[in-house]
């Protein structure tokens, strides 16, 4: 079975609020772009919250004007298809989150795009920096069908409003 391989984070230095996925799917891995799947509703979200569009690049680089970073809390792992649930975590890999937070100090909120990237974060790395908040959000992802856009908008829009103007 094939290695994932995820990508550098997307960020800048006054980066304040970093975004977590699990580990980028197939489709993601494909294109080397985050969220590339036409069905994830990520980039719909930042259009709609942040006026965010544009292509690939274009897309990061205002988030990163909007102070937000972006990542996977798995550097790698063997994993069979794009389901987070088969992601093996014997061969997990997690980031190098200790020189990511050295490197980004005005990370204030960790926000967990679905449950899997709290459940790894907690498993690999422990916790965030001392008064780094965390926020779990619903995964943007098509396989979370149970969720319809209008809900994940809603607790996206009120859990970034907490976190101070963007």
């Amino acid at each position: 079975m094939a290695r994932s391989e995820g990508f550098p984070p997307i960020a800048r230095g006054d980066a304040r609020i970093l975004i977590l996925g699990s580990l980028p799917g197939a489709r993601s891995i494909a294109e080397q772009q985050y969220y590339a799947h036409p069905q994830n509703a990520f980039w719909r979200i930042m259009a709609e919250l942040f006026g965010i569009e544009g292509d690939y690049a274009a897309r990061c680089r205002q988030l990163c004007e909007h102070g937000i970073a972006l990542w996977d809390v798995l550097q790698s792992s063997v994993r069979r298809g794009s389901m987070d649930a088969a992601i093996r975590l014997d061969s997990a890999q997690p980031n190098d989150f200790e020189t990511f937070f050295a490197e980004h100090p005005a990370i204030g909120t960790i926000v967990f795009n679905g449950g899997k990237s709290r459940q790894l974060f907690a498993r690999f790395v422990g916790h965030g920096p001392e008064g780094v908040s965390l926020a779990l959000l619903p995964s943007t992802s098509p396989a979370y069908a149970s969720m319809p856009f209008p809900a994940k908008l809603s607790a996206w829009r009120d859990a970034l409003a907490l976190c101070g103007p963007l």
